[in-house]
């Protein structure tokens, strides 16, 4: 039999950071990945850059692994670490290079001591009443159980809570459509100065927070474009459910990240649903580079240089917690006695049947996650770590991205190595040691 402290499924920003954190604070640790690298999000949909690790006043709220895998990064040539956002909609961005991050997340889980099992699948919880022992796996070798004190659902979909009976959600309240998913793509052989050229002379193309004054010296992020955009999808030449041009430039001097495209009313669940999203969305990843060629720019003579494995999710299942975090809370900056994490994004809904998006911006400069969202109600043995907490579908649009649920990850992780030492549910651990135990690895609470 197949037994493990703790056991983590999904490889993503939160699923790593939470097996590196389980096995440095002593509990033995399986991750395991479907595919043949770690990153999720962020390396298999090319989802970046990272937004963000600061607050709107410079202030860094989330440090921790998240912290030590940019540095990394930067020792290694992939990131220039933390820039502005030029766009003005946060403070700062991490842009960062996909391939050289499959490495550190790589060599972080393998120094720290996790096991690993890719190219594997879960299919079942394996349940004792209420309370999970462990999960089924496939893969190309056969069926295994393998069997934990512990397991961490960082899946992004809440694939093990499902299978363990666990109460979710999905999408928001009034008919359950979720945020659009987006295909990730870098275009190569920018000439960014040609664009900032042009930003500088056609102010009022561009989102009214824009730093113009930042142009020079930064890396470039833009929003905008807008007539040129507008007039294309008059003629007919784009058919997607976006107002703005919007792209980053990535670790490399010429190329950048496009995040344009959309599919719209999908279940990210049902892999039927998935297809008809996947081939939709590298259409429109074609007719954006024809249209990037031919109106923006300094882009004349771009070409593509990859796009994502997968189109990027941005929402499914959310778990029913002991407690679901409410709009309200990261609005109002509500601080809570078991906060484990803090993050600053604010609420960013994509319109999930039109081409807007909702800004909700924050009263506070950061606000708490509550470690009790961690907890899917009435589950015992079970963490769920990543965008599938519990939380309301607007709260989501907050605390969806890589910083925040790298930090989630980490708390999830540490609070499993704390269970298992104690022999106690997750549920019944002490939330002062958990939170001793993240300031001391760097956690800012």
């Amino acid at each position: 039999m197949y037994k493990f402290d703790v056991i983590v499924v999904g490889g993503g920003p939160s699923g790593t950071c939470a097996a590196i954190a389980a096995a440095r604070n002593g509990a033995r640790t399986l991750l395991i990945e479907r595919y043949g690298f770690l990153g999720g999000m962020g390396t298999a949909a090319l989802v970046g850059p990272w937004m963000t690790f600061h607050d709107e006043a410079g202030n860094q709220v989330i440090q921790g692994l998240g912290q030590e895998i940019v540095e990394r990064l930067q020792e290694l040539g992939g990131s220039p670490g933390h820039v502005r956002d030029t766009t003005g909609y946060v403070h700062t961005v991490t842009p960062f290079d996909a391939e050289l991050a499959k490495m550190v997340y790589l060599d972080l889980c393998l120094e720290s001591g996790v096991e690993l099992l890719l190219h594997t699948w879960v299919t079942a919880a394996i349940m004792e009443g209420r309370c999970i022992k462990g999960v089924q796996v496939w893969n190309k070798a056969e069926r295994q159980e393998l069997y934990a004190d512990v397991v961490i659902d960082a899946t992004g979909d809440g694939d093990v809570a499902a299978f363990a009976g666990a109460e979710f959600q999905v999408g928001r309240s009034s008919d359950g459509l979720t945020q659009p998913m987006s295909l990730m793509f870098v275009l190569g052989n920018v000439d960014l100065g040609r664009v900032r050229q042009y930003m500088r002379e056609h102010p009022n193309e561009f989102y009214e927070k824009t730093h113009f004054d930042l142009l020079e010296g930064e890396h470039l992020s833009v929003n905008g474009f807008y007539t040129l955009l507008r007039r294309a999808k008059e003629r007919g030449e784009l058919h997607l459910d976006r107002d703005m041009v919007l792209f980053f430039q990535t670790a490399r001097p010429d190329q950048v990240t496009v995040n344009m495209t959309r599919a719209t009313k999908i279940d990210a669940t049902d892999a039927w649903q998935l297809t008809k999203a996947e081939i939709a969305l590298r259409r429109q990843m074609m007719e954006l580079w024809r249209f990037f060629q031919k109106e923006i720019p300094g882009f004349e003579q771009t070409y593509i240089v990859t796009s994502g494995p997968q189109a990027g999710v941005r929402e499914s299942r959310r778990i029913v917690g002991d407690y679901v975090l409410q709009a309200s809370d990261i609005v109002e900056g509500v601080e809570f006695p078991d906060t484990i994490s803090r993050n600053a994004y604010p609420i960013d809904i994509h319109a999930p049947d039109g081409q807007g998006v909702q800004t909700i911006n924050l009263q506070a400069q950061s606000y708490c996650l509550p470690y009790r969202v961690l907890l899917p109600k009435g589950i015992e043995g079970l963490l769920v770590v990543g965008r599938c907490i519990s939380c309301t579908h607007e709260t989501l649009a907050a605390v969806r991205t890589q910083p925040s649920v790298m930090a989630l990850g980490q708390a999830g992780g540490t609070a499993a190595a704390l269970a298992v030492q104690a022999g106690q549910s997750p549920r019944e651990i002490s939330i002062e040691d958990l939170q001793r135990r993240l300031r001391s690895q760097n956690v800012l609470i």
